[in-house]
C-alpha cells in the first residue's frame, strides 16, 4: 500500500480556519445573487495537515463529475470551482429544492466510491439567513465513521482514530477506486 497519497503541503489550523470563512462568504455572495435557488458547497474530508494533492483532487474531480450528471442543464444555474491548498472546493447554483438536491446528494455519498470522503452541504436563504439541510431532516443516519462504521460525528469527538489510522483508510479507499 502507497502512503503517498496524503502528502503534500502540510496546512495550518489557522489556514484552515479562514478556507472556512471564505467559504462562508463564497455561499452568502451566491444565493444573494441568487435567493431563490439552493446551494451545493462540495469539499472533502481529509483529516490531518494535508488537504489536498493530486490523488486528492483526481477523487474529488471523480464525485464532482458525476454530481453533474445528475442535473438537466436547465436546472443549472451556476458552478464555480476553486483549488486551494487547503483542499477542492466546488459550489453549484441549482433551480432545485434543497430536499431534492439533498436526496440525490445522499444517494452519491452512498454509492460513490469516493462519496464518503465528500463534504456535500446543501445550503440555502431562508428569511435572508444561509440554512442547510441534512441527512437526518430526511430520515437518513448521520454519516458514519471511515474505520469502524460507527456516526461519525461521535468518533470524531471523542477521538477514536489516530489521524494515520485515518489517512491510512482514505488511501486504501483511494487506491480501489483506481482499480474500478
Amino acid at each position: 500500500m502507497s502512503e503517498t497519497y496524503l502528502k503534500g503541503e502540510k496546512i495550518t489550523l489557522e489556514e484552515i480556519m479562514d478556507a472556512r470563512e471564505n467559504r462562508v462568504i463564497i455561499q452568502q455572495e451566491l444565493l444573494q445573487k441568487y435567493p431563490t435557488c439552493t446551494l451545493l458547497s462540495a469539499t472533502m474530508n481529509i483529516p490531518g495537515p494535508v488537504k489536498t494533492n493530486e490523488q486528492l483532487r483526481n477523487a474529488f474531480l471523480t464525485v464532482i463529475k458525476e454530481i453533474n450528471t445528475l442535473f438537466l442543464p436547465e436546472k443549472l444555474v451556476v458552478c464555480k470551482h476553486q483549488e486551494l491548498n487547503t483542499g477542492s472546493e466546488y459550489y453549484l447554483v441549482l433551480n432545485e429544492t434543497p430536499e431534492g438536491l439533498k436526496k440525490k446528494l445522499i444517494q452519491v455519498e452512498e454509492t460513490h466510491i469516493y462519496g464518503r470522503l465528500m463534504d456535500l452541504d446543501v445550503i440555502y436563504l431562508k428569511d435572508h439567513r444561509l440554512c442547510s439541510i441534512s441527512r437526518t431532516a430526511l430520515n437518513h443516519k448521520p454519516r458514519t465513521c471511515f474505520i469502524c462504521d460507527e456516526e461519525a460525528k461521535i468518533c470524531g469527538r471523542q477521538r477514536r482514530h489516530s489521524i494515520e489510522e485515518m489517512q491510512q483508510t482514505i488511501s486504501q479507499l483511494i487506491e480501489k477506486g483506481k482499480m474500478k
